[in-house]
């Protein structure tokens, strides 16, 4: 079975690997926003709505995924308002067909206003709690965010098969490599290991009655300010006032190490470039040409090319600072 493409996962095998834990639908099935996994939403017959989850093959491993929903129980024991997947015949991931796939509670919300300061401050309490509960956690199987892993891999998989223009080839291979090696220090140092989300944005964010975290499918080892940056938005001024609302709450719970403010421009940078290896690896599913097919344009390298020098600047600035704010 290829690692990117899910031809064979038809209706019929999802309503039969359903059936083999027990789960008989009373609706069809309505696919929800995923590309790297497939999600798929449906009434059961008592009427409990429900979510699927048909991991991408061969992209996490069965103990990893095992790491990611023992995480999820794990922060919801200790009262982080998580997501976590349901059990069937005793387990929360089955395998049929070959595919791994897990069920969840539909969970309705809306997302958290990257404006509200009070929702912000209610996500960093949440995160704070989080944080605060696996100082002695571990994902042994699951890695850490690394340089290598986030910088130096996806620029292999981008020089491998270049996307970008022939005219721009000498210009982005320069561009990658001045930023692979800003990024190394940054990125390099021994920052505290946490049992992250990973993947924290607003939209892995549901608001009922105050936030709930979800979607763990990127949780790795790493350095607490990945769970912060990307809740970020605007100018540095707009910033400053979210991030000192996120720490308000966040340190509520335990301390933050704002050394670690100087990371949020590299892990910025580091996302873009992962992001476009992402794109690239994926290139071959046939669901990537159709919802992205800005990708194989030459307006689109343009932009990303202006995009990555201007933060190869801001990789030279002072880091923000909160010292007029805290």
């Amino acid at each position: 079975m290829s690692a990117f493409h899910f031809d064979n996962l038809m209706p019929e095998l999802i309503l039969d690997a359903l059936a083999s834990v027990g789960l008989y639908l009373d609706s069809g099935l309505t696919a929800l926003n995923s590309y790297e996994n497939r999600v798929y939403q449906f009434r059961l017959e008592d009427g409990q709505r429900c979510v699927a989850k048909f991991y991408r093959p061969e992209r996490w491993s069965l103990s990893q995924l095992q790491e990611e929903h023992a995480l999820a129980y794990h922060l919801a024991a200790q009262e982080v308002a998580v997501a976590v997947p349901l059990q069937w015949q005793g387990s929360s991931l089955h395998q049929y067909g070959g595919y791994v796939f897990a069920v969840w509670p539909s969970l309705g919300g809306r997302h958290v206003e990257p404006d509200n300061l009070d929702q912000l401050e209610a996500v960093g309490h949440q995160l704070g709690l989080w944080h605060a509960s696996v100082t002695d956690y571990t994902l042994p199987t699951r890695g850490h965010f690394s340089h290598a892993l986030w910088v130096l891999k996806p620029i292999e998989v981008l020089m491998a098969q270049p996307r970008w223009p022939a005219s721009m080839q000498t210009a982005f291979a320069h561009l990658l490599a001045e930023l692979a090696h800003a990024l190394k220090g940054p990125l390099s140092q021994p920052w505290p290991q946490l049992a992250l989300h990973g993947d924290c944005h607003l939209g892995n964010i549901l608001w009922r009655e105050g936030p709930l975290l979800v979607d763990l499918d990127d949780c790795r080892m790493g350095p607490a300010m990945q769970d912060l940056w990307m809740l970020l938005a605007g100018d540095e001024s707009e910033q400053r006032l979210q991030l000192d609302a996120l720490l308000s709450g966040y340190e509520e719970f335990t301390a933050f190490d704002h050394r670690q403010l100087a990371l949020i421009e590299p892990l910025r940078t580091a996302r873009m470039i992962s992001h476009l290896g992402w794109l690239s690896l994926r290139w071959g599913d046939p669901a990537f040409p159709a919802a992205f097919p800005w990708f194989a344009t030459e307006n689109f390298w343009v932009e990303q090319y202006r995009v990555l020098s201007e933060q190869r600047e801001r990789l030279k600035a002072p880091p923000i600072s909160l010292t007029s704010y805290r």
